[in-house]
């Protein structure tokens, strides 16, 4: 499967993010992933943001700090990302369910050290133009704007390499076995 790990970037410079931030608990009864789509960060509590004047469908990377996804395990949370054709988020660390969400989702979660993100932050903040180029196979990422750029090894483990690689678990298993 080919997917596009790079693009357009967008930073939310906080830490503890949870999953009822990602996405309100009154949008859980939904089955369904479009209907999560216009309701991604609508209760995130940021300076300077506001959910309703970003068009999601600009992005394709979500960079942010530590304990990304904490809180409840649903995986709507990772839905109204994939909904939203965010295809890599980027943080220090993940909750541990909110990231093997992703990864089953088709969603590459990528944990840089601390001192990476706040490079990434005191280089790229209050900038509009980030552009993150991904290689997958080995293990990079490149993110510049028009004055700056990053280069970052990063390391993911060959059976969520592979699981994402292939646009999830359940197309993995239905390739695998």
């Amino acid at each position: 499967m080919d997917k596009n790990f790079s693009g357009k970037a967008f930073l939310l410079d906080r830490n503890n993010i949870n999953t009822d931030e990602i996405i309100p608990a009154k949008y859980l009864t939904y089955v369904d992933k479009l209907p999560l789509k216009s309701h991604l960060l609508e209760d995130l509590k940021l300076e300077s943001f506001d959910p309703e004047s970003i068009t999601w469908d600009d992005y394709n990377v979500v960079i942010s700090r530590s304990n990304f996804g904490c809180g409840s395990s649903r995986e709507m949370a990772v839905w109204a990302f994939e909904v939203n054709g965010i295809s890599t988020l980027i943080a220090s660390n993940f909750a541990r369910i909110f990231r093997e969400n992703a990864v089953n989702s088709g969603i590459l979660p990528i944990e840089l050290g601390p001192d990476k993100i706040n490079e990434i932050f005191l280089t790229f903040s209050n900038t509009f133009d980030i552009e993150i180029e991904i290689d997958l196979k080995i293990q990079t990422l490149s993110i510049k704007n028009s004055k700056n750029k990053l280069d970052i090894p990063f390391k993911i483990n060959s059976f969520d390499k592979s699981v994402v690689l292939h646009g999830g678990l359940i197309n993995f298993a239905i390739e695998n076995y």
